[in-house]
Order: C-alpha cells, then sequence, then structure tokens
C-alpha cells in the first residue's frame, strides 16, 4: 500500500505542476525581416547570437533583465539565434531550457549570411553577439557589434523610451 501511497503522491505533483517549455521556432529571414519592420509604436531589442558565442551567452540575462524591467512598456525583446536549425533539438531548445529564457526565441534558418546581413544592417561584419534597437514610428535605430553590459544595453534602450 505504501509504493501506491507514493506513486500516486508523485503522479498528482507531476500532473499538477506541468513545466511550460519554451516555444523557439525556426523561421527565414523575410520573416524577420517583416516583423523588425512593422510600422508599431513597440520598441524592438533584437539580439543575434549562438549557443557556442561566449560573449553572447555571457550577455543574454541582460536581455531578460530588460525584457522583465520594460515588461509594462511596449518594448519587445528578441532573441534571434543563428545556431543551425539542426541543431534545434540537441542543442537550441535544451539551452533555451536550462537558462531559464523568457524572452522570444527563433533560430534563423539561413545558409548564407551574405544574403541577409547587410540588410539587416548595412556596417555589421556578422560577427557576435549584435544587437540591434529599432523604433520603426519614431524612426530610431541603434546597432552594436559587441558584448553589451546592462549598463550599457539599459542606456541605450533609454534613448528609445
Amino acid at each position: 500500500m505504501p509504493r501506491i501511497k507514493s506513486y500516486l503522491l508523485g503522479f498528482s505533483l507531476l500532473v499538477a505542476s506541468p513545466s511550460v517549455a519554451q516555444q523557439v521556432a525556426v523561421i527565414k529571414f523575410p520573416e524577420l525581416q517583416k516583423r523588425l519592420a512593422s510600422p508599431t509604436d513597440t520598441t524592438y531589442v533584437v539580439n543575434f547570437w549562438a549557443t557556442w558565442c561566449g560573449p553572447c551567452v555571457k550577455e543574454l540575462p541582460n536581455f531578460e533583465q530588460v525584457r522583465t524591467t520594460y515588461a509594462n512598456k511596449k518594448v519587445k525583446v528578441l532573441l534571434v539565434s543563428l545556431d543551425y536549425a539542426s541543431q534545434l533539438d540537441k542543442k537550441v531548445k535544451p539551452f533555451v531550457k536550462q537558462r531559464g529564457l523568457k524572452s522570444e526565441v527563433v533560430v534563423l534558418n539561413e545558409s548564407d549570411p551574405n544574403s541577409w546581413l547587410e540588410k539587416v544592417d548595412p556596417k555589421w561584419s556578422g560577427s557576435l553577439p549584435f544587437t540591434l534597437i529599432v523604433n520603426n514610428k519614431t524612426k530610431k535605430r541603434a546597432t552594436f557589434e559587441k558584448e553589451l553590459s546592462k549598463a550599457e544595453l539599459t542606456a541605450a534602450l533609454q534613448n528609445f523610451l
């Protein structure tokens, strides 16, 4: 009888507290481009990163902090992974879950960066991390081809609010 009780207790805990896994979509550049060109008054903070990029991983908590701090403002954080789409289930999803990322994460499924890099920013060399902050209604735009500290990211975003 004790075995049945412990089984039922374990089962009820499992059912009572379902973990919601972060969804990670795989998208093509035209879909990203369409979102970035949206004529809303929302400020988008778009970080291009990869699981294998040390500086990228180091700055991710700063973007999560921005997401939390500006949750009641028209600010949207989008984390664009440049990992291979084939690594979605093996690397990206486990990484997102392990790090507890709550910002929207997408994997950009493009094989030729030269076909889209310039469309994001003509000056972007392709190195990571790369951050784009954009508000289409105010026509403000800022880019950073480096790791951003929390203070740098917050100061940059303040120019948009």
